[in-house]
């Protein structure tokens, strides 16, 4: 009878033995997500981190664009572009090449636009692909004196809640806007 306690006492620590070993892998099981929250924590702590020290890098570096150095329209006849911004506009031309492939109009409250003629025509662009604001103290007065000399208007005038703008195109059919602040 001995060998059968024995017997039926190892049936009981065999028949507990593949217990124990499914509660060790649920056990495990459960800490696993646990293990891949706590990993998944540190690397999102490390990542904000890192954006932070970017961010204070950027803080601390100048800033890439100081200000818009010239506005550019292309032309494909510089001469009448010329005559244009400076016969109808009344601009004072600036630093030019003679055969009109750059001509600069310095504006007096700041800023230049510029006029280009690329000297490869398969690189040039065509008019029109932009436009520039040019702020103005008596809009009325010079859509009339630009009117009586036959500028091409797109639209009637354009009233918005602090300003009026008219729109205008040049001799080569780019967009210029003629703006005034509301308490001009």
């Amino acid at each position: 009878m001995a060998s059968k306690t024995r017997s039926s006492g190892n049936k009981k620590q065999t028949a507990k033995a593949p217990q124990r070993a499914k509660v060790k892998a649920a056990k495990a099981k459960a800490a696993k997500p646990a293990k891949v929250a706590k990993v998944a924590k540190v690397a999102k702590v490390a990542k904000v981190a890192k954006v932070a020290k970017v961010a204070k890098v950027a803080k601390v570096a100048r800033p890439m664009f100081e200000k818009v150095a010239f506005t550019m329209f292309s032309v494909t006849d510089p001469m009448r572009a010329r005559a244009f911004y400076e016969n109808v506009l009344g601009l004072t031309r600036g630093l030019a090449s003679p055969d009109g492939t750059w001509t600069e109009y310095d504006l007096p409250g700041g800023g230049c636009l510029a006029l280009f003629r690329h000297p490869d025509p398969a690189f040039a662009r065509g008019p029109g692909g932009a436009s520039v604001a040019l702020e103005v103290a008596d809009l009325d007065a010079l859509n009339q004196r630009l009117q009586a000399t036959g500028v091409v208007y797109q639209g009637g005038m354009i009233h918005g809640p602090r300003c009026r703008m008219s729109n205008i195109l040049d001799s080569e059919g780019n967009a210029l806007i003629l703006h005034q602040l509301a308490n001009k």
